[in-house]
């Protein structure tokens, strides 16, 4: 946090009221607000408001809200979720529009990713040991040739 703000506020009320407005983000992403509501829960004009939080986080609010709402989106994908449920429950408005968004920060459509996360947890049950590294799992003695040389439990 190394960004330049004006001095004629204590930069400690700048930063309180920046970490509100992000808070404000992270807990009300769901729900409709715009650039508007954020702003007055930091109590600046919306346009000093964008200037002071792209210094402070290196995105506008509005590049913030969206990642926020990618994160979550992610995170239900991967329970299950449709990607026209994900799209709604995060507050995208428009399927479309999160259909290209979620693409261009993952690479891949929410349908595609959700199905990618699905065969992961898939193999991750078939085959656990697969996924942990191999120098943790043999100073555990979980190693894959132990295992395999066990005698079938009666």
């Amino acid at each position: 946090m190394s960004a330049r703000l004006p001095d004629n506020y204590p930069r400690i009320y700048l930063y309180r009221r920046l970490v509100q407005a992000k808070i404000f983000i992270d807990t009300h992403f769901s729900e409709r607000i715009d650039l508007n509501c954020i702003s007055d829960e930091a109590f600046f004009s919306k346009f000093h408001f964008i200037r002071l939080f792209r210094q402070i986080y290196e995105r506008t609010p509005h590049q913030y809200l969206i990642s926020v709402r990618i994160a979550n989106a992610k995170r239900l994908l991967a329970s299950g979720m449709s990607a026209t449920d994900a799209c709604y429950a995060v507050g995208f408005e428009s399927v479309s529009s999160f259909t290209s968004l979620f693409k261009k920060q993952t690479g891949s459509t929410p349908s595609v990713y959700r199905q990618q996360q699905l065969d992961l947890q898939a193999a991750i049950r078939k085959a656990p040991l697969d996924f942990i590294p191999n120098c943790f799992a043999e100073s555990n003695g979980w190693s894959k040739t132990a295992i395999l040389k066990k005698p079938p439990s009666e």
